[in-house]
């Protein structure tokens, strides 16, 4: 049985399991103080999470941005939305604590924010964090609390096309942003159809203006593919000036989303 005792002002929970490291922790509340001992030493008894596992979901997602994350392709879209997901009260849940519930309230709190594409993207990051922690770290937690909850239906895809007039409009309000890159790169987009992500990592190695076709070696799904270029786009990519770099239109996805709103 976890003791509870008050000192300083605070109330300190001590489990000791044997075979075990000996358990401590604070809280402001004793009724938080014995709740929380009881479920980490039924946890501990039955073998699903160690002392040193019991971290708070924070922590996990923090520890999958900094070891998986970098790997990837979409690494900076990945790290971004860790950090907004780091920003709710619910990664202050310890892993002992996270139950089913918790996703629940969770999803529907976002659903109120965000669209429903959004917020099972994030369901689908916790649940990739909480089955690699399981799977690849050792961490013996009993389930996947995010398995067990409903994810939200996806939006439509969006198939609206540019109307009289708003073509013209867009065109003229991106000449006034404070960027270069910016209409040029929104141009070449209508053009071509090329998504954010291929425009970005664009290179001009890549560009064969004089066959009116680039080459995009990795795309989206993971192949590569020839993109045609219209005469518009040629002109457009002409009078580019050529970065250092070496890619075609030198901006960061954070710069080119304050170019955008």
């Amino acid at each position: 049985m976890p003791s509870v005792t008050k000192e300083y002002g605070v109330y300190r929970v001590r489990i000791r399991c044997r075979g075990l490291p000996h358990v401590s922790k604070t809280f402001t509340s004793k009724t938080d103080a014995r709740r929380w001992g009881e479920k980490t030493e039924r946890a501990m008894q039955l073998g699903l999470l160690s002392p040193d596992q019991d971290c708070t979901l924070k922590e996990l997602l923090l520890r999958y941005g900094r070891d998986i994350t970098p790997t990837k392709r979409g690494a900076p879209q990945e790290l971004s939305r860790i950090h907004k997901l780091c920003q709710h009260r619910i990664t202050a849940l310890r892993l002992a604590d996270l139950q089913s519930s918790h996703i629940a309230r969770f999803r529907d709190e976002r659903l109120k924010e965000v669209s429903g594409t959004t917020v099972a993207k994030d369901l689908s990051l916790l649940s990739l964090v909480l089955n690699t922690a399981r799977m690849e770290w050792g961490f013996k937690l009993p389930s996947n609390p995010v398995a067990l909850v409903k994810k939200p239906k996806e939006n439509k895809p969006r198939d609206r096309r540019l109307v009289e007039g708003e073509y013209d409009r867009l065109v003229q309000k991106c000449g006034k942003r404070n960027n270069h890159w910016f209409k040029p790169l929104v141009m070449v987009a209508l053009e071509t159809g090329m998504r954010r992500g291929e425009l970005l990592s664009l290179e001009w190695k890549h560009v064969h203006l004089d066959k009116n076709w680039a080459h995009l070696p990795l795309t989206k799904n993971g192949e590569e593919r020839d993109i045609p270029l219209s005469q518009k786009a040629c002109e457009e990519l002409q009078a580019l000036p050529r970065d250092i770099s070496g890619v075609v239109f030198p901006i960061s996805i954070g710069a080119l989303r304050g170019l955008w709103d």
